[in-house]
């Protein structure tokens, strides 16, 4: 008799929705010190992003304070995961570029939002390596989006006052709609 091991699963780590205040807070960089606990988040979070489903996903949105991030675009229907540690934005285009943008922390919920067309990023890899990415189009938006929670900024921040606020209370309403449906259920 034969048996055949299995990876264990990667349990799934709920994505934090706002206004909850972890997402307004700026994330400290990653230290040695956070080698296991960096390990082991990485893929918790894809599993996360890729389960929502989502293209970019940012430790705070999962609730922990570190500049930890994940990307995968998925261009031509494969995955082409992309972990970027520490990073920062070291240039940008002067020509500016309109997406919609959505997020995984404020579900159902779309705006055009206007940023630097180009971005130039360094950061670290899972591996400890120095790296560069220039991004464009939405590679662009993506990078500067995931960064932006690195800092406690969520995209409705860069929206007028009165598109934020129609914004938040439409996603508040949304939410208890769900937490009264799924209280039902129990």
């Amino acid at each position: 008799m034969s048996t055949t091991l299995s990876p264990p699963a990667i349990t799934q780590i709920p994505i934090l929705i706002a206004p909850n205040q972890v997402l307004k807070a700026r994330a400290r960089a990653v230290e040695d010190r956070d080698a296991d606990i960096v390990r082991e988040l990485i893929p918790r979070m894809y599993a996360a992003m890729y389960a929502a489903p989502g293209i970019g996903l940012a430790a705070p949105q999962v609730g922990l304070g570190l500049r930890l991030l994940i990307i995968d675009l998925k261009p031509n229907d494969k995955h082409e995961p992309l972990t970027l540690i520490n990073p920062e934005i070291v240039a940008v285009s002067e020509d500016l570029a309109t997406r919609e943008e959505g997020c995984l922390s404020l579900p159902n919920q779309y705006a055009d939002v206007t940023r630097p067309a180009r971005v130039k990023v360094r950061y670290f890899d899972e591996t400890g390596a120095k790296k560069e990415i220039d991004g464009s189009d939405l590679l662009s938006a993506c990078l500067q989006h995931e960064i932006d929670h690195l800092e406690g900024i969520l995209f409705v921040d860069h929206l007028s006052a009165l598109k934020r606020n129609m914004i938040m209370r439409r996603l508040a309403k949304e939410q208890r709609a769900l937490q009264k449906k799924e209280s039902a259920w129990k």
